[in-house]
């Protein structure tokens, strides 16, 4: 499959954002949610920002305190025996539990603008930020449909409750209206499909699960946006293969000619992330048509490869032009990288499993 990656990759990099937090640095700006908007071409970045160490073998956890209505820094000693360092996102709990005890950054979501798909400015000041105690450690991985005239984001709400999944929906992305937590934990990748089907929507969903089950894509249906129910299981990980450890969803589906595309990710036991595609039944999402067995999208250049975590392409949302699919994808969870995939292309190969 041809892929044309855009020349200026990565078109946004930590670099390019002014961190929001005085004494913070940003270290990845990424995995976006995509809108047009007017005659703009709009991202909302996952814009992670972690306290700057003044002090050698400290590490700080930014946590957004809700009474205070601020962020404050735990600190944390890397010679203390009881806790893990070896994962640059995480702060572990040395037992068998295992269990994350806070994350070294904050993510939040900031817009980025284009009139040409390519050249993006990014807003000053903060689209969503952590607003409740649902998001005390941040928000991450937004994912925007638009139904209509508005435009529904979804995002990943992370605190010590867990990892759960909340919406907003919006007009201008200025002023928007909460739906509040749609997805309890432990769940994340949310997709909302762009029209009802038989007068429901519908969204893929992925529960995690830390016993029975596994990281699998599941579909759910809502007469409101707000109330999912009617869950049922899609399409899973598959043994020795790209996408053995995990998948879930990337770009909002897209309806074709052929039924409702669906690319998503998945990842390997190396956590290596690539992209893949499946074919749903237009009158009824929960009938596959047909999925890819390789990759659309893999992680093949050095900003693809190397990075905070490197060996990732996590597509949040794309641009449709003709038969050109433009999408836009976090790489290493670092930067923002373009390509052009062709609809037409990825529909004959699906139409080949069929």
């Amino acid at each position: 499959m041809q892929i044309k990656r855009f020349d200026k990759n990565p078109i946004l990099t930590p670099a390019d954002v002014t961190p929001y937090h005085a004494g913070f640095e940003v270290i990845g700006v990424f995995n976006a949610g995509v809108a047009k908007y007017k005659n703009q071409t709009l991202l909302l970045l996952r814009v992670a920002e972690r306290p700057i160490s003044q002090v050698e073998n400290k590490v700080y956890a930014p946590i957004f305190n809700v009474t205070e209505n601020k962020v404050e820094k735990i600190e944390y000693d890397l010679d203390d025996a009881k806790y893990i360092f070896d994962d640059p996102r995480t702060i572990r709990q040395n037992d068998k539990t295992n269990k994350i005890s806070h994350l070294t950054s904050l993510s939040y979501i900031r817009i980025a603008r284009s009139t040409n798909d390519v050249d993006f400015e990014v807003d000053d000041d903060p689209f969503l930020y952590p607003y409740d105690q649902y998001t005390t450690y941040g928000i991450e991985d937004a994912r925007c449909t638009q139904i209509g005239e508005d435009y529904v984001v979804t995002y990943t709400s992370v605190s010590e409750l867990g990892i759960g999944v909340s919406a907003i929906k919006t007009a201008n992305f200025e002023d928007y209206v909460h739906l509040g937590n749609i997805f309890a934990p432990e769940n994340k990748d949310i997709l909302i499909f762009p029209e009802k089907v038989n007068n429901r929507y519908y969204a893929l969903h992925r529960p995690s699960s830390s016993s029975l089950g596994g990281l699998n894509i599941w579909l759910a249906s809502s007469p409101d946006l707000i109330s999912w129910g009617n869950h049922k299981y899609l399409f899973g990980t598959r043994e020795g293969s790209w996408e053995s450890q995990r998948i879930g969803g990337g770009l909002p589906p897209i309806k074709t000619k052929l039924g409702w595309l669906v690319i998503y990710h998945g990842a390997n036991e190396n956590s290596r992330y690539c992209m893949g595609a499946a074919l749903l039944d237009k009158n009824d999402p929960s009938i596959i048509l047909a999925r890819l067995n390789h990759p659309i999208l893999e992680p093949e250049m050095e900003y693809e490869q190397k990075g905070f975590f490197g060996d990732v392409v996590f597509g949040c949302g794309s641009v449709l032009d003709g038969d050109d699919l433009i999408v836009y994808y976090g790489a290493s969870d670092t930067t923002m990288a373009g390509c052009v995939l062709s609809i037409s292309e990825i529909l004959k190969r699906l139409e080949e499993e069929l």
